[in-house]
């Protein structure tokens, strides 16, 4: 079947509110872990044992995203309280610059209570000496300018001091002062996300440190979670949905590690389904290049297009370097739109870490892709075995 006459309506299950995981286990790492084995077989761990169940030759990449405090709260002389979510920036558009940022910067925006704010300034205090002024950019109401009068100020620190940290809409309650540590993955260091990477949630200092001792190389890279990552497919067909931007980073010299670690045959395991959809998009990004076609972004249906020559992946990855070696530069930066449904082919990814996702979603296609089918069966167990579901729920390993 072509990926685009898939039936979102396939993709359905039934998932009682509460199942839905409020707050996460107060130990990250005792939470359940769903293990689906190479071989197709089905059993029930723990996710500290994570270590002990890769396999011995592979390779473990995770996306070190943080999560900002994206929510901020303004309140006019008329009593009206407006919310401005930041998605991401517009000027500048780089994410480091937009945070180091000391007088202003612009940001593509969710307004809410917009009709309360046609126009003028908003004004919010950050501590005692700095006030920050959020005003529309131009006719623009998906864009605001943030302006503030202390230079001592990054960006960074306005939205540290004043904002809230963006909890899932599915939650179904207000953001609590012990989301700022639990909606956090222990080696987030990268601002831009407002969402974060679930299924690093499980992650402990002392499981990483056992991955190590093992003798598992961990890598990072970057994808920086938008907001697109909760927006239901509506449409009854998958090609009449739109996939969301998301801006992705990966340095040179992992993209070097991960060509090796592939040419040596090792097993290459995501962290989340955001590291899948990085990692994938490297192998269609360095197509693209070789077929004179990259201008900066992979398209949604690129992985299905017919007069892309496929390769293999090591010389994809290759031509990645080549290209950055030709502009001068030590990281590729890219963004990527790319759907993974069934029918697509896996070609860097051959394990995966991930939480159980929305009936429905995006996310639970790319899950099903990897397995070839077979997803009802897993969902089917995990409901009857007491798991617990989405952000902070609990998670799986799967192999191929």
């Amino acid at each position: 079947m072509n990926p685009r006459d898939i039936r979102i309506e396939e993709y359905n299950y039934p998932l009682p509110a509460e199942r839905i995981a409020k707050h996460p286990l107060a130990q990250r790492d005792a939470c359940k872990l769903l293990f689906r084995d190479s071989q197709g077989r089905i059993r029930d761990e723990i996710f500290s044992s994570l270590p002990s169940l890769l396999p011995e030759d592979s390779v473990l990449v995770y996306n070190n995203t943080r999560v900002i405090n994206a929510r901020l709260h303004f309140e006019k002389s008329t009593g009206a309280k407006i919310e401005i979510f930041c998605l991401e920036p517009a000027f500048p558009a780089d994410y480091e610059r937009a945070f180091a940022s000391r007088r202003e910067c612009v940001w593509n925006v969710l307004v809410g209570n917009s009709k309360r704010w046609k126009d003028g300034a908003l004004e919010a205090k950050v501590g005692d000496d700095c006030v920050l002024t959020a005003r529309r950019y131009q006719d623009d109401a998906n864009k605001v300018i943030f302006a503030w009068d202390n230079e001592d100020y990054t960006f960074s620190d306005i939205i540290s001091k004043l904002g809230q940290i963006p909890i899932p809409p599915y939650l179904c309650r207000e953001s609590e002062p012990s989301d700022s540590r639990d909606y956090q993955t222990v080696y987030s260091h990268i601002e831009g996300s407002v969402a974060a990477p679930t299924a690093g949630l499980h992650f402990t200092p002392e499981v990483l440190d056992a991955i190590s001792k093992a003798g598992i190389p961990r890598y990072e890279v970057t994808l920086h979670v938008g907001a697109g990552t909760f927006r239901p497919v509506k449409s009854e067909t998958i090609g009449e949905h739109d996939m969301h931007s998301e801006f992705i980073t990966v340095p040179k010299a992992t993209i070097a590690s991960l060509r090796c670690a592939i040419q040596e045959g090792k097993h290459i395991v995501a962290v989340g389904t955001t590291t899948v959809r990085t990692l994938e998009s490297l192998y269609h990004i360095g197509k693209l290049i070789l077929s004179g076609r990259w201008d900066g972004e992979v398209p949604q249906w690129v992985p299905y297009d017919s007069e892309l020559t496929e390769i293999e992946a090591f010389k994809s990855l290759c031509a990645i370097e080549d290209y950055l070696d030709s502009i001068d530069s030590d990281v590729l930066i890219a963004r990527t739109r790319i759907i993974i449904a069934p029918g697509y082919v896996y070609r860097i990814v051959s394990g995966m870490v991930t939480n159980f996702h929305q009936p429905q979603s995006t996310l639970l296609l790319l899950v099903s892709a990897f397995l070839g089918g077979g997803w009802q069966e897993i969902y089917r167990h995990a409901l009857e075995s007491d798991y617990r579901f989405l952000s902070y729920g609990d998670a799986c390993l799967f192999l191929k």
